[in-house]
């Protein structure tokens, strides 16, 4: 229970670091511009403590989920004093409001990308190919016995003198079966169907580190049992050997590795939140006690109990690979163009550029900034529905939450 309240513990104040750093991005490339930034705030609620550098008032707040990041006229609705005026951020070019607001999603993605560069040269990155077909590797050999129960079947054991057709051969763990009686497999199931087909002698072409082999395995034919029932066929005695979970990488090799890695978890993201809408009918289920399916959408809350389970369970590499993820989602999330999204602010921004420059093309003056206050009914709409959706995930991650395993 103590590994699983610190993991939690852990992830959350993972999730904290990651949104005060969002924000700090924000506010570091507005002063680079020139801008004022007013506050930056870890938390929310009352204030814990703060203090004043320059310009600008630092503080830690009482609720540590999120921040904020106060720039001067991000709005031309916003009020600024006479002194601020001339620094207040819808002044500026587009290109520089346009970084300002991207800053935090960037910041995410460089996260993202220092978790998973870590993981590379430490602990190795997930194998996302482990669901392909097994590789025709051999983990192991035993013995081929005829099995006509469920009972038998189940039951792994070598009853003394059993044949060991593949031992006998000189097939080892580790050896990578390349044909069988010259028929090429590429897959486990592959050789598994060539050598349930054949029986005496017969060739197996092996790979066996740098070297290639031809081994001659007398199959024996046998009886099995399976759920429709018995039949004959030939073995060899072996079993598979299991994808890696994990691929480590060297310094340098973990460069490019990983950026090929951050592509396919971008790709994934991107397809998560076009599956988000049609997932949460899912949710409200799970809430009124049907089974909570793995793929629907998680609040904070349940990503850190998922994060509290893996180090409970000693399964690091899926704690920091989470957190790598729920960084790609936020920053990716973050840069949709709704309001009030950073990418709600950036479409305003570029609607604004593209407007006037189609204006100055008809020789009209610029029309000047977007009256927010004309898009404050569909920003609330979009607030309230977001509330929701955090309502109801949170709920469902209390009552009837995802965990690790069966």
């Amino acid at each position: 229970m103590l590994a699983y309240i610190i993991g939690v513990v852990l992830f959350a104040l993972g999730i904290c670091v990651s949104v005060a750093l969002h924000e700090a991005g924000h506010m570091l490339t507005a002063k680079a511009f020139g801008m004022k930034v007013r506050r930056y705030f870890v938390g929310f609620g009352p204030t814990v403590f703060s203090w004043r550098r320059g310009e600008t008032e630092y503080g830690l707040k009482w609720i540590p989920l999120g921040g904020f990041c106060d720039i001067a006229g991000m709005t031309a609705l916003d009020e600024v004093t006479p002194d601020e005026a001339p620094r207040a951020m819808w002044r500026f070019k587009t290109w520089k409001r346009t970084v300002v607001m991207s800053a935090g999603s960037i910041t995410h993605f460089i996260l993202g990308f220092v978790v998973l560069y870590l993981m590379a040269v430490t602990m190795g990155l997930p194998n996302l190919a482990a669901a392909d077909p097994v590789q025709p590797v051999l983990a192991s050999t035993s013995c081929a016995v005829s099995t006509t129960t469920k009972e038998q079947a189940a039951n792994s054991t070598c009853p003394p003198g059993a044949l060991t057709p593949a031992k006998t051969a000189g097939l080892q763990a580790g050896d990578k079966v390349l044909a069988v009686g010259g028929k090429p497999v590429a897959s486990w199931e592959e050789m598994l169907t060539a050598v349930q087909a054949t029986s005496g002698r017969t060739v197996f072409e092996v790979q066996r580190g740098n070297q290639q082999l031809w081994l001659v395995v007398d199959v024996p034919k046998v009886q099995r049992w399976s759920p429709s029932g018995v039949k004959e066929v030939g073995m060899i005695g072996a079993s598979p050997q299991p994808p890696s979970v994990t691929t480590q990488y060297g310094p340098v090799a973990a460069i490019g590795a990983t950026f090929s890695f951050t592509g396919t978890m971008f790709a994934e993201t991107a397809q998560r939140l076009i599956e988000f809408p049609e997932r949460i009918p899912a949710v409200v289920t799970a809430i009124f006690g049907g089974e909570r399916d793995p793929n629907t959408p998680v609040s904070v809350v349940g990503a850190s109990r998922i994060g509290g389970e893996a180090v409970e369970q000693g399964i690091w590499v899926l704690f920091f690979f989470l957190l790598a993820s729920l960084n790609f989602f936020i920053g990716v999330f973050n840069l949709l163009p709704l309001l009030p999204l950073d990418g709600g602010h950036i479409a305003v921004v570029w609607y604004e550029r593209v407007r006037d420059w189609i204006r100055a093309r008809r020789g009209k003056a610029a029309a000047g900034p977007v009256d927010y206050t004309k898009l404050s009914g569909i920003t609330m709409v979009l607030v309230l529905i977001g509330g929701a959706v955090t309502l109801l995930t949170v709920t469902a991650d209390i009552v009837n939450p995802i965990r690790i395993g069966p």
